[in-house]
């Protein structure tokens, strides 16, 4: 087990098993025939618009085809993911279906560590939390570390297995999951949960209908309906408008998510090439600055490699199918941390006007993968947030 902050809390009723990501050779072998059988569209006007506006471009494909090819080393990403305590705990529902749930993790030595579930969404997996688990253990050694660590892949993406196949599978159905993880962990007395994207939408179920979650920190909040009159300072309006600008040209996608995840699953289950293309984008488009293009090769070959995308975008039907949830309001203490490119920048008044907000901090850099762009930022926001709201 890589090193101490693997030690399962004392309260655990259930042991997790250790887990080591490793591909076998002969599926390496197979992804990269694969990718280099892939053809890419032919060139067109569209796609030569530097600005991306209509996508990914013609000559970004083309040179990431040949990095992924050629260049990229998967292995080398493995060893990283492998640097950190990684396991796996089979979690066994109320109606008796069992679920594989995938965790990395720190565990703290400290007897009154606070218990921090750290929640991904689409497409975004664990790794986007690998950045504030480095951070941490470049801060405090496992006696020292205020807080156990959890970061799950959500049930049905990557390293987690998905819903049944004979009924429904909802953002609900995940908090419960969730919650069940951290109540065999032992740390169901209590804990913080802290998410964006989809995992901002579980965690709020969880804080609604789990007494154990005692406080929640997002940095994404879908408000709907916006308060009438809340005020707005002058550079929320100006995130306003960019999300205007998303909800009329980029959600497209999640239109197909929700109403036809069939048809796309299988779309994007038949080439990288494909699967990079429509996961690129978000990479892309979502961020305030460009990520690496190993940043992004990692997170789609893992989705590629566990065959996660059409297990994944099952939220969405609770986004645009005809059992759409409603939101809950969170009166346990929240807190929120702003960042000026995200997808749904929220102004602090619509926050207030969904929950108890205690912590708010604006940002002036960052976007939808905060985690992955901001480390530093988010971790400290998190961190000032549990000394303030932590009482159990």
């Amino acid at each position: 087990m890589p090193g101490s902050y693997s030690a399962i809390p004392s309260g655990a009723t259930s042991k997790p098993e250790p887990f080591t990501l490793s591909v076998p050779e002969q599926e390496l072998s197979e992804f990269k025939t694969l990718l280099k059988l892939s053809k890419l569209g032919p060139a067109t006007w569209e796609g030569k618009q530097e600005d991306r506006r209509f996508g990914v471009t013609h000559e970004w494909m083309t040179n990431a085809k040949d990095y992924w090819l050629n260049k990229f080393d998967w292995r080398a990403q493995e060893k990283h993911i492998n640097s950190f305590p990684n396991f796996k705990l089979a979690i066994k529902d109320d109606d008796g279906e069992e679920y594989s749930v995938h965790f990395a993790a720190l565990f703290s030595e400290k007897k009154d560590a606070i218990p921090i579930a750290f929640l991904h969404g689409w497409p975004g997996s664990f790794l986007e939390f690998l950045p504030i688990l480095g951070l941490l253990k470049k801060k405090y050694s496992p006696k020292e570390l205020p807080y156990h660590v959890i970061v799950p892949s959500l049930p049905g993406y990557t390293l987690s297995s998905g819903g049944p196949l004979n009924k429904d599978f909802t953002t609900g159905d995940t908090a419960r999951i969730i919650h069940k993880l951290m109540t065999q962990l032992g740390l169901g007395g209590g804990y913080i949960v802290q998410g964006g994207d989809v995992g901002s939408f579980v965690g709020r179920i969880l804080a609604h209908e789990y007494d154990a979650c005692k406080a929640l920190h997002l940095n994404m909040l879908v408000v709907v309906p916006p308060p009438a009159d809340a005020e707005i300072t002058q550079s929320e309006k100006e995130g306003l408008a960019r999300m205007k600008g998303f909800y009329d040209h980029g959600r497209a996608y999640a239109l197909e998510h929700g109403t036809r995840p069939s048809t796309i699953g299988h779309v994007l289950s038949s080439s990288p090439l494909a699967l990079l293309a429509w996961i690129g984008e978000k990479f892309l488009e979502w961020t305030d600055a460009d990520p690496t293009l190993d940043q992004i090769l990692e997170s789609v070959s893992l989705y590629w490699f566990t065959s996660a995308f059409p297990r994944s975008i099952y939220p969405y039907r609770g986004l645009f199918g005809p059992n759409t949830r409603p939101d809950p309001y969170c009166d346990k203490p929240l807190g929120f941390s702003y960042f000026p490119l995200e997808l749904a920048p929220a102004p602090k008044a619509w926050v207030a006007s969904k929950g108890n907000l205690v912590f708010h901090r604006e940002h002036e850099k960052g976007g939808h993968f905060a985690a992955m762009e901001c480390p530093d930022l988010l971790l400290q926001d998190v961190e000032d947030f549990a000394k303030q709201v932590w009482t159990v």
